[in-house]
């Protein structure tokens, strides 16, 4: 088998391995289409030579490149530059022979628009994530008692630094805004979170490429990722870009472990707060053994860093970890965040490991957040 079989062969079989993600994750339509671009494309397109002969790892666990053309045609269609994909699209129904003419017909008339979404690697924003959050920031503030200032790395347009702006409805009760656009409603098991307010005095972000909620061309890359076939996480997205919109971008252009130690290093006098840097996704996902443990350094320091939340600052919100009284620490398995989220999974409960609380999150039967309230 020659190099470019063998690659192309690699590359068809991506898309089968995402396929069979989908019909895991609830996307039937989105499964059914990387099953047609497996077993049809061909490269007498430019975008079809592009995909087959993939330079790098297509899989999920690379390039994504499954992901990247669903996001783009999706892209398409929500922007309307494509009528007859959109005819074929949710809620919409076709048979495979139409959806796959009308999947033909964009990679050839929208050729350079799919080349260009193409050297971008897909970029989510899941609101739902907030849910697994929202119990582990409403025990620390309870445990403090203190202001949070929250940080978050690999934000992307910030969502979830908006978590308190949401209505959480939990099967013990609601918390957060009654008149909020944005209602999040995991499945609950176990005892609810602590049921008080939280003050945020400050709340910021970094990403390697933040998206813009403000900005036309940014949402509709944030929306295109989101698979056609589940309207809801859709609607919810809108929501949530509406509310960030409306407020100051808190996301920054930069690298997690000098933005931490930026972060580390503010002076925030008076009022002592607790800063509290989580993440939903970036550390988590795949990251070399040395960058985790430089990010790791950073927490210790006191920059609080990589699926980890340590908020330990003393008086004069000077922060330091090694004398603090109570640390907090947010432990993200890897691929814990993995899974959208998009519709309902069980997502807390509260336990005590060793005479310490532990709250831990589930996102998924295997993949699982977990905060962990410990007394040095």
């Amino acid at each position: 088998m020659s190099e470019a079989v063998a690659g192309e062969t690699c590359v068809r079989n991506a898309f089968r391995g995402q396929a069979k993600s989908c019909d895991e994750l609830g996307s039937p339509f989105t499964a059914r289409l990387c099953r047609l671009v497996a077993d049809r494309l061909d490269a007498s397109s430019a975008v079809g030579e592009r995909i087959l002969g993939w330079r790098g790892d297509p899989t999920s666990k690379g390039d994504s490149v499954a992901l990247r053309l669903a996001g783009a045609l999706h892209a398409l269609v929500l922007s309307g530059r494509s009528e007859s994909l959109g005819a074929s699209y949710p809620p919409n129904s076709a048979d495979d022979e139409t959806l796959w003419r009308a999947i033909d017909q964009a990679i050839r008339q929208e050729s350079r628009f799919l080349l260009d979404r193409l050297t971008s690697a897909p970029q989510t924003n899941e609101v739902r994530r907030s849910g697994a959050l929202l119990p582990g920031f409403l025990t620390v503030a309870q445990l403090f008692g203190k202001p949070l200032v929250i940080s978050e790395i690999g934000a992307s347009a910030g969502l979830n630094l908006h978590w308190d702006r949401y209505r959480y409805d939990l099967a013990s009760g609601r918390w957060g805004d009654e008149a909020a656009a944005v209602v999040i409603a995991p499945e609950w098991a176990g005892g609810p979170p602590p049921p008080r307010p939280v003050e945020i005095i400050d709340r910021a972000g970094c990403d390697l490429h933040p998206l813009n909620p403000a900005d036309g061309g940014d949402r509709l890359r944030l929306l295109s990722y989101i698979w056609a076939d589940q309207q809801d996480r859709i609607d919810r997205t809108r929501q949530a870009l509406k509310i960030a919109a409306s407020r100051s971008n808190p996301v920054e252009r930069a690298d997690a472990i000098d933005w931490l130690k930026n972060a580390a290093g503010a002076h925030l006098s008076g009022r002592c707060p607790r800063r509290l840097p989580f993440d939903c996704l970036a550390v988590s996902a795949g990251s070399r053994p040395e960058r985790r443990r430089r990010l790791d350094c950073c927490r210790r320091r006191g920059g609080d860093a990589g699926g980890a939340a340590c908020p330990a600052a003393n008086g004069g919100g000077r922060t330091d970890t090694r004398s603090s009284p109570i640390a907090s620490d947010m432990a993200c398995r890897r691929d814990a965040c993995r899974r959208p989220c998009g519709f309902p999974r069980p997502v807390g409960r509260l336990e005590r490991m060793a005479g310490k609380p532990q709250l831990i999150a589930h996102v998924s039967r295997q993949k699982v957040i977990t905060w962990r309230i410990t007394r040095p």
